[in-house]
């Protein structure tokens, strides 16, 4: 899966069982105009979850109007040098993006620097159907000039 404004994007199934024993299908549904697998701009539970987390790591924090907290600090920090501090502070903002979503829950993150940008992997578990997926971003400077 792609998406405009990342280099890459990748999401994957960490578990064991192939199609998601205790999935039960369209608890969730929303709409969007940019993802390749909407049906009619229609995107039901995780891929509708998948969507709203990459909204919210595709958007500066302050960016969105009449909601400033929305978005990730991370697109600032792209010409700064990765120390553990600012490792830290991402981990911590990673963490509140996907705490404030109830339908995910963070296993793991992992943050390291790439060639002009910063590389966000992590681990994440849809609580609803107790299904486990890490998915990766790279932030760079080409992408964060949308």
């Amino acid at each position: 899966m792609a998406v405009q404004g990342y280099n890459n994007l990748v999401v994957g199934n960490a578990n064991a069982d192939p199609y998601y024993k205790n999935y039960q299908p369209k608890s969730y549904k929303g709409f969007s105009t940019v993802s390749p697998i909407a049906k009619n701009g229609s995107l039901y539970d995780l891929e509708l979850i998948k969507q709203d987390l990459i909204n919210a790591f595709h958007i500066k924090k302050g960016e969105k109007l009449e909601n400033p907290t929305y978005g990730t600090i991370i697109w600032d920090m792209l010409f700064e040098p990765l120390t553990d501090q600012l490792k830290k502070i991402i981990t911590n903002d990673v963490n509140s993006i996907i705490n404030s979503d109830p339908r995910v829950k963070v296993v793991k993150s992992v943050i390291t620097q790439v060639d002009k940008g910063i590389q966000l992997e992590f681990t994440l578990v849809y609580v609803p159907y107790n299904i486990q997926q890490s998915m990766q971003f790279t932030f760079d400077q080409k992408n964060g000039l949308i």
